[in-house]
């Protein structure tokens, strides 16, 4: 059982020298650090983890490559002291690592150099929530994002190519927001010909829920969902979707680099968010950096190429040789794959989303 942090728990902090916060080469801060904590899922979600690629005889990482709770630890709190206000838990399914919630406890504690308690999120697909929400908010955890792709059990079993019921993650989202970890953010993959016909039942369903339903263009991430255009959605064909329905009035964004276009009901029945990165890129405001299970980061979810932070923290760096190195990575960052994937003549090879989260 994991007790609640006492109020006065004393913050962690990290001395990175004469260090400032960076800049990579197109002016973008550093502020988003996502965590992958397991390349293993248990969904098959035909857009992430295909069965044909991921069966029954894939070799996922062992667990001596994954990086120790005490590993992403060190690493999280060089990001922060570097500039990193925000931390997300992803996957894989993040709650099939052992001990998540000590992990949580852990970074619970970390403050930025201005003495504030960074934001610490979880993106997850629902199944294990609502057994785990209460410990995961009691570890320290502020808010959560579940991924829900159909409200129609027989098409959500087969977009996930699970067993696992609609109202099982129903269940799990109705947990989170009851124990504190609202609003709880919904993500919808939409692809056309396969799960379209259900953003109106989405929105009608969360309409006035308190949770923020997000709709997300399906994207060419990873080799192994064979992406195709034709089963894009654009954002702005989503809303208008709706909006043929429900009266909707844009947002502001709350900070910069916020991924979702955000939309409300004019009738005050809340709002939904829309993510645009095939149609509407938004490179120029992106603040976010990836580190691997095992240890690799990386400056795109479109990347190709990774940095070895384990080998420098089992071969026997410091703290500061690390916060130079993560420094430097970021400093000299041009990626913005999704304004340039119009213009590339060659394919390259991409990461998984299942293997960096998304």
């Amino acid at each position: 059982m994991v007790t609640k942090q006492p109020k006065s728990a004393p913050s962690v902090r990290a001395n990175t020298g004469q260090l400032v916060q960076p800049l990579d080469q197109w002016h973008r801060p550093f502020r988003d650090l996502r965590i992958s904590l397991t390349d293993k899922c248990n969904f098959r979600c035909t857009y992430c983890m295909p069965r044909e690629v991921f069966g029954a005889d894939y070799q996922f990482m062992p667990q001596r490559e994954l990086l120790t709770l005490e590993e992403i630890e060190r690493v999280a709190i060089q990001c922060v002291a570097l500039g990193v206000r925000k931390i997300r838990l992803t996957g894989g399914e993040p709650l099939l690592r052992k001990n998540i919630e000590q992990l949580i406890s852990r970074l619970a504690l970390l403050r930025t150099p201005e003495g504030e308690p960074v934001e610490l999120a979880l993106t997850t697909n629902g199944t294990l929530l609502a057994s785990k929400a209460k410990v995961l908010k009691e570890a320290g955890l502020h808010r959560v994002t579940v991924s829900l792709d159909a409200l129609e059990d027989v098409r959500f079993t087969h977009l996930s190519d699970s067993n696992v019921t609609v109202q099982t993650v129903l269940q799990g989202i109705d947990e989170a927001a009851a124990v504190g970890l609202a609003p709880v953010k919904v993500n919808m993959v939409v692809r056309k010909g396969l799960n379209d016909d259900q953003i109106l039942p989405m929105a009608r369903y969360f309409r006035h829920s308190g949770h923020i339903l997000r709709f997300i263009e399906y994207m060419d991430v990873g080799s192994s969902n064979n992406w195709n255009w034709d089963e894009v959605i654009t954002g702005q064909e989503i809303v208008g979707r709706i909006g043929a329905e429900f009266a909707l009035e844009q947002v502001d964004a709350h900070y910069r680099g916020e991924v979702a276009a955000r939309w409300r009901y004019k009738d005050g029945g809340g709002e939904i968010g829309v993510i645009t990165s095939v149609s509407q890129p938004f490179c120029g405001d992106c603040t976010r950096i990836r580190l691997s299970p095992e240890g690799q980061l990386y400056l795109c979810l479109f990347a190709s190429q990774g940095y070895d932070l384990r080998a420098m923290i089992r071969g026997g760096s410091t703290d500061s040789q690390l916060a130079a190195y993560i420094h430097g990575v970021w400093s000299n960052r041009r990626d913005r794959y999704s304004e340039q994937r119009g213009t590339e003549q060659v394919a390259r090879p991409k990461i998984e989303m299942s293997y960096i989260g998304g």
